[in-house]
């Protein structure tokens, strides 16, 4: 690297040489090859390459185990289906090192391609550390795995960087490798918090809840809810969030009902007596741990949206290197935990009652995004209610814009595994993913298949399961079952899987009778063995 005026010790520049403007400046250069790079991908380019760095450099309020960390890193390994294009080289980098019949498995679901050859152009690299923190982190505190990284690459001008999300770490790392990333730019991640996504929904004139957002104190959070309900007498429930929770863990529920009248006396008291016993959607966090980080991040209140009918879709766009917002799926997203704020998994596509318009409300909010120079994967989630008789052209929702993500998000695996299996592409206009031959295929995926009883399985137990139960993924036919976050089932007794068939109904089939076929095997492995006396 060579900057002028910012040398170290040894007269050659090195990353702590450089300020924050100037290391934006090296990253704005770098940044400027992206749209070459991009016109040069899937051209069979023998110096084409990509490096892969699943860190979720997230600002969480409690650590997650090393096992779920890795397990969440490898998340990430449908990329590998990208080695069908045959001479792409790709650099996997984890916390520690994937166990080798995971690794086997996603190459045994290339299609049309020799596993050893797409393994000879897979370069893994581990930290060898499995200690709680961003992977991010841990690459750019040894230079010589760095160095490592780059000798991984054959030609910087036809690489790029693809992280989970970005921050200045991610932005550091790509100084560091000397390619550009492909995401968003990290200086544009306020528009991706509670707070900014509001701003971003109010500047493109969608609908979003009443509410209020750059919160960062009790005080500030009783005084907008005396506030909303003050314009709102009618609501219920507020909902608290912190400007970077993920899947729901950031959430809280507030009960307004049996309050004081709004504008008495006595309300900011009873209201601050509600908020101090909130229902916090994740059971590891404390009301104060959750309010210490609402002060150091911020957050926001919003009316939590009710009705008869109510569902929480998503819409996932990207914005090339070349400028263009495109449309990639939509996706009815499938929440649990106590206040059903958490993300458990989805079905895709949405269901076409209302498919189109959060489509047409998420282009809206994709195009200001562009304007401002977003570029990359990211989601808009929504909660689309009907609160009458359902009319069959599907008239009658409304929809509400909840959150903006700027990074990839939970939809992004299992749309990603079945897109790069079927080479199939989603018709916004009809709502459908079709296939190069006209076939319609639906998944069905989750992240947090849970049950104790998995606690007794190891890898290879799930690997024989899929052997003679015959629900791998089958090319010819295009349906079957594509697991992934493999590695937790022994120590965290959870795994996901996406479920793939021709219809709906066809997925969810497929993605019950896996679960079933796992539940009894996980029982049969914990049975009690008899004596050899």
């Amino acid at each position: 690297m060579t900057v002028v005026g910012a040398t170290g010790a040894t007269g050659a520049t090195t990353l702590a040489d450089l300020d924050e403007a100037a290391r934006y400046a090296v990253f704005d250069r770098l940044q400027e090859r992206m749209p070459a790079v991009w016109r040069g991908i899937q051209t069979a380019d023998p110096l084409e390459s990509v490096v892969v760095v699943p860190s979720l450099t997230l600002d969480r309020v409690t650590a997650g185990s090393a096992a779920m960390t890795q397990a969440m890193e490898e998340r990430f390994l449908f990329m590998l289906l990208l080695l069908r294009q045959p001479r792409l080289r790709m650099v996997y980098v984890t916390s520690v090192a994937i166990n080798p019949a995971i690794l086997e498995y996603y190459l045994s679901l290339l299609p049309g391609v020799i596993p050893g050859h797409a393994r000879s152009r897979l370069h893994l690299v581990d930290v060898g550390d499995s200690r709680a923190g961003s992977l991010t982190a841990k690459l750019l505190a040894r230079p010589r795995l760095l160095a490592l990284m780059r000798s991984h690459i054959p030609d910087p001008l036809r690489c790029h960087l693809v992280p989970y999300n970005t921050t200045t770490l991610e932005r550091d790392l790509a100084v560091e490798l000397g390619i550009p990333m492909y995401a968003a730019d990290p200086r544009l991640f306020p528009l991706g918090t509670k707070s900014g996504c509001r701003q971003v929904f109010s500047e493109a004139d969608v609908r979003f809840p009443a509410g209020a957002e750059d919160l960062h104190s009790l005080a500030d959070v009783v005084g907008a809810l005396v506030e909303l309900r003050g314009d709102h007498p009618a609501v219920r429930s507020a909902m608290v969030k912190l400007n970077e929770g993920v899947s729901g863990s950031g959430n809280a529920v507030v009960d307004l009902t049996g309050l004081p009248e709004p504008g008495s006396a006595t309300e900011p008291g009873e209201v601050e007596q509600r908020v101090l016993s909130m229902q916090l959607e994740s059971s590891q966090v404390t009301v104060g741990a959750f309010l210490d980080k609402l002060s150091e991040r911020g957050g926001i209140i919003e009316e939590r949206v009710v009705g008869q009918d109510i569902r929480s879709p998503s819409v996932q766009l990207r914005v090339t290197p070349l400028g263009e917002l495109e449309i990639l799926s939509t996706h009815d997203q499938v929440l649990g935990g106590p206040s059903g704020q958490s993300y458990l998994g989805a079905r895709f596509p949405a269901e076409p009652a209302y498919a189109s318009l959060i489509t047409a409300e998420a282009t809206r909010i994709g195009q200001v995004l562009a304007r401002k120079g977003v570029m990359g994967r990211f989601a808009v989630d929504f909660v689309v209610v009907h609160d009458g008789p359902q009319a069959s052209d599907g008239a009658g929702w409304t929809s509400y814009a909840i959150e903006v993500n700027l990074r990839k998000g939970g939809t992004t695996h299992p749309f990603l595994t079945l897109q790069f299996l079927t080479d199939g592409r989603y018709d916004a206009d009809s709502g459908r993913f079709l296939t190069p031959s006209g076939e319609e295929r639906h998944l069905v995926a989750t992240d947090h298949l849970e049950d104790p009883l998995l606690h007794g399985l190891r890898v290879d137990d799930l690997f024989d399961l899929v052997a003679r139960t015959g629900m791998h993924y089958d090319q010819s036919r295009g349906r079957g079952i594509v697991f992934h976050m493999i590695s937790a089932i022994t120590e965290c007794g959870r795994v996901g899987m996406t479920a793939i068939a021709e219809t709906a109904d066809a997925a969810q089939a497929v993605y019950s009778a896996a679960e079933r076929a796992l539940h009894e095997e996980a029982e049969a492995a914990l049975a009690a063995q008899p004596l050899q006396l």
